[in-house]
C-alpha cells in the first residue's frame, strides 16, 4: 500500500523535494519534522524509497465495523504504528518505547517534536521528552525536515484536499552521540530539542513561537469563546435597549 499510495500522491500533487540525499540509504535515523497538516505523515514517506514509521493513536487501529477495519488497514499500510495512551503516563512513554524499537531494527522513525499540528502555520517549541530521549537512547542521527505548504493542501477540518503543490526540505543529519547516557538530564534534553527546532526553523522559514503548540491552541480556543460570549452579550444588550425605546414610544403615540 505504501508504494501505491506514494505513487498516487506524487502523481497527483507532484511534491518537490530538497536534500533527499541527506536520508541514509540504510541504517537507523530519526526524521524530525514540523507539523502543518494531517497529510504530512503521507507526503514525507511518499518521496522516500525507505519506509518511515510514525506513531498514531491506537483508536485508529481498534475501531469496530467495516470502516474501522479499513482505517486500520490504511494506517498500517502507510507505516503508522499504534500507541496505547491508556497508561499512567499516556502516549509519551509508549511512543518513546516504540521509537526505540523501530530504530533498533535499523529503520527510519518519524516524529513531530511540536507534539501536535501547528494551529496557525507558525513553528512552536519542541517537546523535549520524545525526540531527545529516543535520540540519546539509540545514538541514531536526527534529520531535520520541513514540510512546506501542506496545510494549504489539507487545512484542518477539511476532508477534500486542494490541488496545491507542497514541498519538503530535508536537512543534514545531526549527531547527538556526545550526549548518550544523559537522557535523564532535562537540560540536555532541552538543548537537543532546541537545536533540532532551530534547524527546522531555518529549513521551513516559519516564524518561531517559544511556547508549546498545545498551549497556543488553548489560547486560541479561549479567545474564540470569549469573543463569542462578548458577541452574545452585545446582542442581548442591543435587544434590551431596543425594547426599552419601544415602550415610551408606544406610550407617547397613544397619549
Amino acid at each position: 500500500m505504501k508504494f501505491s499510495l506514494g505513487g498516487s500522491l506524487k502523481l497527483a500533487f507532484r511534491p518537490w523535494v530538497e536534500g533527499i540525499e541527506n536520508v541514509p540509504a540504510e541504517g537507523p535515523a530519526i526524521l524530525a519534522s514540523n507539523h502543518l497538516s494531517f497529510s504530512d505523515s503521507f507526503f514525507l514517506p511518499a518521496v522516500l524509497d525507505r519506509k518511515v514509521t510514525f506513531i498514531a493513536k491506537a483508536e485508529y487501529f481498534t475501531s469496530p465495523g467495516v470502516k474501522g477495519k479499513l482505517t486500520a488497514a490504511f494506517f498500517k499500510g502507510v507505516g503508522q504504528l499504534p500507541v496505547d495512551r491508556s497508561g499512567a503516563r499516556g502516549a509519551g512513554e509508549a511512543a518513546i518505547k516504540s521509537g526505540i524499537e523501530v530504530l533498533e531494527r535499523g529503520e527510519l522513525f518519524g516524529i513531530y517534536p511540536e507534539g501536535t499540528r501547528s494551529p496557525d502555520g507558525r513553528l512552536y517549541r519542541g517537546k523535549p521528552g520524545g525526540l531527545a530521549r529516543v535520540a540519546l537512547a539509540t545514538g541514531a542521527p536526527v534529520i531535520p525536515v520541513a514540510m512546506i505548504d501542506t496545510e494549504k493542501v489539507q487545512p484542518p477540518g477539511k476532508i477534500v484536499p486542494k490541488m496545491i503543490r507542497p514541498g519538503i526540505r530535508i536537512g543534514k543529519p545531526l549527531d547527538f552521540t556526545r550526549y548518550q547516557g544523559m537522557e535523564g538530564d532535562r537540560f540536555i534534553l532541552r538543548s537537543v530539542t532546541d537545536e533540532v527546532m532551530y534547524e527546522i526553523m531555518k529549513l521551513s522559514g516559519q516564524e518561531y513561537v517559544d511556547i508549546y503548540a498545545t498551549a497556543a491552541k488553548r489560547q486560541i480556543a479561549d479567545a474564540k469563546k470569549k469573543a463569542e460570549a462578548e458577541a452574545k452579550k452585545a446582542e442581548a444588550a442591543g435587544k434590551g435597549k431596543g425594547h426599552g425605546t419601544d415602550g415610551p414610544g408606544k406610550a407617547g403615540a397613544g397619549a
